[in-house]
């Protein structure tokens, strides 16, 4: 289950954290942006439920 953990931490520090801080510097386009936010947004969805359940 760690591995699970590990996917939705970065799903959501790689894809939505750190794709907004480069949209704010300018580094990337705002399509760019919504393409990374909605892989990160499925990818946590899919991998947190598995490792909530977890007692």
């Amino acid at each position: 289950m760690k591995i699970l953990k590990l996917i939705s931490a970065l799903a959501i520090g790689v894809l939505i954290l750190l794709a907004s801080i480069l949209l704010f510097l300018g580094t990337i386009d705002a399509s760019k942006l919504k393409m990374f936010m909605l892989i990160g947004t499925v990818l946590w969805f899919i991998a947190t439920p598995f490792w909530l359940k977890e007692e």
